[in-house]
């Protein structure tokens, strides 16, 4: 039997076991059963099993048989909440912090009793946000080269509730939206949760396929684009001006929405301008302080044309009513005196410091990644496996991602995601060396 069809057998049990197709508990045919069924040696079928085994997938019993095991992965693994035990170290979520942070929490929460407007946010705000706070997330937007009035700025709880909120205004159940292949998987949760239909443009190590994304639209009614041009997750890219130009003139021609993400954007010097900027009339801009300040802030941002705003606070109201007075008060006031930028700058320079990391213990594996990024996208070899490296990396205590989360189309490439943000550089050093390790034991 040729190697490329005994790995596509794999290949199959795995996806039919992830998808549930063959449920937990459900018994596979015995090894002689197998290998009749698919005309192979005995030998042959019994590595089918054992490299499912070893993926996580299956399980042996003796004296009863092969069965698919409850889960493959533990919680966590996709796009739940973290369930890291302790001594994980975990790869798979970012969270980045730098030193100090936890001090400047507490120092803002002094000035915050101190202050004469404590009554006022014990109260509802209005549902995007009160006026004076817009504009500080108005001012913060001309430092990303995004020049918009504070009357466009919405202030939302995160940026995932920024996207929930642009979906329900701008799209109905059953609309068609094109993706990047590979995506956010926030976003996926999310297109599922309000029955979109989700589009896969073909990705590049540099962007999207944008003549893919041409033919997509003349061939179905794509009524939106969502886009990650400053720093895509988990590829790590910078669309260049060319192929932002580019997008927008396929945009305007089909008369789409575009949901611009820009999570990560802050960690990228000098970007190209923003979608929001070159193309105003038709792109919602969304964001947070989750990455650049802290995850437990909550507190997000829109900046959307003038002919959404009131359908957009429609939405924040009817999802949340407003952002906590007390999240957005401190949030404005370290934009206002300048502790967002500062902690900007430093996450930028510790980005940079653990992608040298990266860079010296993954020598020798191809990688795809921005130097300033938080993350490192690992395609894995023809005859690896991720589930199998995932495996592996739980038994010496490391968290990392599969490519599954990130995935829309029906082809999933065997790869896996490295979050570099979440651990003290010492051990960051030490778990990427694993990695390598696994990863060429797996190859």
């Amino acid at each position: 039997m040729p190697r490329s069809r005994y790995k596509s057998l794999v290949d199959t049990f795995a996806a039919d076991i992830r998808s549930a197709r063959l449920a937990p508990g459900t018994r596979l045919p015995t090894h002689r059963q197998l290998a009749a069924s698919e005309g192979l040696a005995l030998v042959t079928a019994s590595r089918v099993y054992a490299e499912l085994e070893a993926m996580g997938l299956v399980s042996g019993e003796t004296g009863r048989g092969t069965f698919v095991r409850e889960t493959s992965l533990p919680p966590g693994h996709g796009i739940d909440q973290p369930d890291v035990t302790a001594g994980m170290l975990d790869l798979n979520y970012n969270y980045p912090s730098v030193p100090g942070q936890a001090e400047l929490l507490r120092t803002a929460l002094r000035q915050l009793a101190l202050s004469g407007d404590l009554e006022s946010l014990l109260r509802y705000q209005p549902h995007g946000g009160r006026l004076h706070e817009r504009a500080s997330f108005a001012r913060h937007l001309l430092t990303r080269g995004l020049n918009v009035p504070a009357e466009r700025v919405l202030i939302v709880n995160g940026a995932q509730h920024g996207l929930t909120v642009a979906l329900m205004s701008l799209l109905q159940p059953g609309d068609v939206i094109a993706v990047d292949a590979l995506t956010y998987p926030g976003f996926k949760a999310l297109a599922l949760a309000l029955h979109l239909e989700v589009l896969a443009i073909p990705v590049t190590e540099s962007g999207p396929d944008l003549d893919a994304l041409q033919r997509l639209c003349r061939s179905r009614s794509v009524r939106a684009i969502y886009s990650m041009p400053t720093l895509h997750n988990p590829l790590g890219w910078v669309m260049s001006l060319e192929q932002r130009q580019q997008l927008i003139a396929i945009a305007r021609a089909h008369d789409l929405h575009i949901i611009e993400d820009a999570a990560y954007a802050f960690l990228v010097e000098n970007p190209p301008s923003p979608l929001a900027e070159l193309a105003p009339e038709r792109t919602v801009y969304v964001s947070g302080l989750s990455k650049n300040v802290a995850a437990g802030l909550r507190v997000g941002f829109i900046a959307a044309p003038a002919q959404t705003i009131a359908a957009l606070e429609r939405m924040i109201r009817v999802t949340a009513w407003n952002t906590p007075g007390v999240m957005t008060s401190i949030a404005s006031a370290w934009l206002d005196d300048g502790t967002v930028s500062r902690l900007e700058v430093q996450k930028r320079q510790d980005a940079q410091a653990r992608q040298i990391i990266a860079d010296e213990q993954l020598a020798g594996l191809h990688s795809v990644r921005h130097p300033f990024s938080y993350f490192v996208w690992l395609p894995l070899a023809e005859d690896a496996r991720a589930e199998q490296v995932v495996t592996a990396l739980l038994r010496e205590q490391i968290s990392v991602s599969t490519a599954q989360p990130f995935a829309i189309s029906t082809h999933v490439p065997h790869a896996i995601r490295l979050a570099l943000a979440s651990v003290e550089m010492g051990a960051l050093r030490g778990a990427l060396a694993k990695v390598k390790w696994v990863v060429e034991a797996c190859a």
